[in-house]
């Protein structure tokens, strides 16, 4: 049964897609009335790849300059830096080349340059008690297109994420004015990724489609979305490793785009249920106390036990994950298991983790991953997670 109740909401955005997509990067500038482009991405895509030779030949004098140091897991220093220089060259228009860690350091930079606050008073904050408060950030941001060099939940999405040095803490930003003037899916583009980094993002997006199978109430609209991202990115999954096939790139851009379109669509950004709340706030956390780690390693590592010991909190979200992949579990209670195996086996077909103790970590580190886990606004606005600290700490353990 839908829901019938809801609200849709459209941000406007180009996309351009296919052979040769990146020709018309100089005519979107144009279109966005730019002089002053200003190219922010990591050193592997500026001095591994030509994508950023051919911007520079393509923009000419409509480019104004290049930062090319944005870390891994999107680092405050790094940031800074970046905003540094966009603001030395008086950037009008932000171009963000790369995946997750540069789309959302493309953001940081845009509201960094124009909020005249702190930064410690533009995230969200985490009062004592009571659900966290994510600040208004009010001033005109300069536009956004991204260049993706592999698929991405960032691609369109207004929430960012910066990892603080000193802590590895996570510092949320969330502003709908960050949300892209245009989308670039190169081919050639698309191509510079190397496989084990489309693989983590192959896995990152699968694991959200399978748990978005569950919600239970979605209006027409958003189960339209969620049906099709699973058929997409469980489609392009096996065809991964072909690293000179574009086509399952592609589907993987797309999937992750309509897993955005949820929550424009009166859904929410994703499913609801315990298991996935959980996952998501333990591979955010992974990544940021563990550098080396991929999200789509973090996910794998703990999903099955995720799954295993928060699955039937939720029993009919279960039931319907179960029924989309086509298993038949011969009671509901035994559909959280069944769902984890089918997962585990995917990823160990990949050669991806299913325990963290294949991560390469220190077990000693995850009462700190736990720390980190209770303040993660997508996973837990209304700060439940706090309640339930020894169960989650208990999960950490038992995915060793």
């Amino acid at each position: 049964m839908y829901s019938y109740d809801f609200r849709l909401t459209g941000y406007p955005f180009r996309l351009y897609s296919g052979k040769d997509a990146l020709d018309r990067l100089p005519d979107e500038v144009e279109r966005n009335r730019a002089r002053r482009a200003f190219i922010v991405c990591g050193r592997t895509v500026s001095r591994k790849t030509t994508v950023v030779a051919r911007m520079r030949q393509l923009l000419g004098e409509q480019l104004a300059g290049v930062f090319d140091e944005i870390d891994k897991d999107t680092t405050r220093s790094s940031i800074v830096r970046a905003v540094e220089a966009a603001r030395a060259v008086q950037a009008d228009l932000v171009i963000g080349v790369g995946a997750g860690t540069v789309i959302q350091g493309a953001r940081i930079v845009t509201i960094l340059l124009a909020e005249k606050r702190p930064a410690e008073e533009l995230v969200t904050q985490y009062p004592e008690h009571g659900p966290a408060i994510s600040p208004r950030l009010l001033e005109p941001k300069l536009p956004i297109i991204n260049v993706l060099t592999a698929p991405t939940s960032a691609q369109n999405r207004a929430g960012s994420r910066m990892k603080d040095d000193a802590t590895a803490r996570g510092m949320e930003f969330f502003d709908p004015k960050t949300r892209p003037v245009a989308i670039f899916w190169d081919t050639d583009a698309l191509l510079t990724a190397p496989p084990h980094l489309i693989r983590t993002g192959a896995a990152t997006i699968y694991c959200r489609a399978v748990m978005n199978l569950g919600a239970t109430s979605d209006n027409p609209l958003v189960e339209g979305d969620r049906l099709q991202a699973w058929r997409l990115a469980a489609g392009a999954l096996p065809r991964i490793a072909n690293a000179a096939d574009p086509a399952p790139r592609f589907e993987l851009c797309a999937a992750t785009l309509l897993q955005n379109r949820e929550s424009d669509d009166g859904g929410s950004q994703f499913a609801r249920h315990w298991p996935m709340r959980a996952a998501y706030a333990f591979s955010t956390s992974l990544i940021s106390v563990f550098p080396h780690v991929g999200q789509g390693e973090s996910y794998s590592a703990v999903m099955g036990t995720v799954l295993r010991r928060l699955g039937n909190r939720d029993p009919e979200e279960m039931a319907r994950i179960a029924g989309a992949l086509g298993l038949n579990p011969a009671a509901p209670a035994e559909a959280p298991q069944h769902i984890a195996d089918l997962m585990e086996a995917e990823f160990r077909s990949l050669g991806m983790p299913v325990r963290l103790s294949e991560l390469g970590i220190a077990r000693d580190r995850l009462p700190q991953v736990l720390e980190l886990s209770l303040t993660n606004f997508n996973a837990d606005p209304r700060r439940e997670f706090v309640k339930e600290r020894d169960r989650l700490g208990s999960i950490l353990e038992s995915a060793w």
